[in-house]
């Protein structure tokens, strides 16, 4: 169970903290970490608007104590240029209700809006949450000024020793809040060693895990002392409360799952995804190129980079008919088309090129079902056939008006043929050391690899058929591993 401490500048400051558990900055350096002490959460209220500061030192220390702190240094850092950094937010939908030749300033506490009646909606109350998941701070200041094309929103440090009179009890009232409803424990649980989000979004069609397979991940984290919760990006707050994150949501490189698997572990946080893995996993252009380069046997393919008659001439004395083309980025069989003839290569690829520079072209290769070999750390933990879905060329079937995909059989790993295990965990070499479900066909004695998963599916009676509950637990040993390595 967690303790949370406020630090603050000077013995000035500490009068205001009556209420929590607070110390100076000078006391926090002589007097912690103290020996036996339960498991801290830092909140550092010292100044961190210079290098080097009380404040920049606070969140150092804090983590080099193994105390979660907020704000963490790498958030420090991120907001240290000049002491002010343009947001890479999307805020049309925000500005949208801001007069062109007006700035609006926002004081931001822990996610929350001190004053919410410049545009009296939701718009701000969304915008400031934004705003502190990519900056988790405890004050930030927010202009937001639509006629500056370059800078339309600037967000700067605040430090607690600026606020006065109505900002500093707004203030004050919610740290408390934060501290009650954010950062605590409830103590009818029971405690556990370590907290995991695991992050999923209830509006996702077809989800790398069902409901019942995520509960039975958090029942089997239990048993290895983490404490799991099942959380959508909207109800994740700051990453700093959390010792692991673990991804069952579909990933994509320009979307928020990459972007938090690569705050959890500027943050220090064991994730799966890692963003590395997703990066690789997510873009087909890096996996041929990898696959190529070490040797993993696939399919035969080839980059197109223009539709023109030239090209469209090479791709069929390459490839003949049908063939397969690719988007770059994808998973699960998604941006993957079947061409039959000319006319349909050169619409595809046109297509295509609206949104991408680079196509793939594969090899067309059919097969009654395809290998799916779940490999954690580099060992092969489940293996399924996935059979094509009816009256198509894929397991799974996106384009039929009702979403449809094959059946499937689960086997042992050891029934698994000795090639395409060895495939699998080869194509994850040059990936990493996540948790990756690798496709490959088999034809005649001839393997393949298609692509590696970074998010692969595992749905309660499809992937955990063999090892049941065991499966889950697998997955949740290997974080509870890497978290007592980290010594988190």
């Amino acid at each position: 169970m967690y303790k949370t401490l406020v630090v603050v500048d000077n013995e000035t400051q500490l009068a205001d903290m009556s209420a929590f558990d607070a110390v100076t900055f000078e006391r926090y350096l002589a007097d912690y970490p103290k020996r036996n002490e339960r498991k801290t959460r830092l909140i550092n209220l010292c100044d961190t608007r210079q290098y080097l500061s009380r404040g920049y030192y606070c969140s150092l220390l804090a983590e080099a104590r193994q105390h979660k702190v907020l704000p963490s240094v790498s958030a420090i850092n991120d907001l240290r240029d000049s002491d002010e950094k343009t947001l890479s937010l999307q805020l049309s939908a925000t500005l949208a209700g801001v007069p062109s030749d007006k700035t609006i300033t926002l004081m931001i506490f822990f996610g929350q809006l001190a004053d919410s009646q410049a545009i009296p909606d939701e718009r701000l109350a969304k915008f400031a949450r934004q705003v502190f998941d990519q900056y988790p701070a405890p004050i930030l200041k927010v202009s937001l000024t639509p006629a500056h094309k370059q800078s339309p929103c600037i967000v700067e440090r605040y430090a607690y020793a600026q606020l006065e009179g109505d900002l500093k009890s707004a203030f004050l009232e919610q740290l408390s809040s934060f501290v009650e409803n954010v950062w605590r424990t409830p103590t009818s649980r029971k405690r556990a060693r370590w907290e995991m989000a695991i992050l999923v979004n209830p509006n996702e069609k077809q989800p790398p895990s069902d409901k019942v397979a995520i509960s039975r991940f958090i029942k089997a984290a239990s048993k290895v002392g983490i404490h799991a919760e099942a959380l959508s990006a909207e109800e994740l707050g700051p990453l700093s409360q959390y010792d692991a994150l673990f991804i069952r949501e579909t990933t994509a490189i320009d979307h928020h799952t990459y972007r938090l698997a690569r705050k959890a572990e500027k943050e220090g946080l064991v994730v799966i995804d890692d963003a590395t893995s997703i990066l690789r996993c997510c873009n087909k252009v890096f996996l041929h190129d990898a696959f190529s380069y070490n040797g993993v046997p696939s399919p035969k393919t080839e980059v197109v980079i223009a539709a023109s008659e030239a090209d469209l001439d090479a791709v069929e004395q390459s490839f003949g008919y049908p063939l397969v083309l690719k988007m770059p980025e994808g998973s699960f069989s998604k941006g993957v088309y079947k061409v039959k003839d000319r006319a349909e290569l050169k619409e595809r690829l046109e297509e295509l090129f609206v949104d991408t520079a680079l196509v793939l072209a594969q090899e067309y290769l059919y097969t009654d079902y395809d290998w799916r070999i779940g490999v954690l750390n580099g060992r092969a933990i489940y293996a399924c056939k996935y059979m094509m879905a009816r009256n198509h060329w894929q397991i799974y079937n996106h384009e039929s008006k009702r979403f449809n995909s094959g059946g499937f059989e689960t086997l042992p790993t050891f029934e698994v043929p000795r090639a395409v295990l060895q495939a699998a965990l080869k194509a994850c070499d040059m990936i990493g050391n996540g948790l990756y479900g690798v496709d490959i066909k088999q034809k005649d004695n001839q393997v393949y690899v298609i692509e590696v998963n970074d998010n692969p599916s595992i749905d309660h009676k499809v992937e955990d058929v063999y090892l049941g509950n065991e499966l889950y637990m697998v997955i949740m040993t290997e974080f509870a591993n890497r978290l007592e390595k980290r010594g988190r």
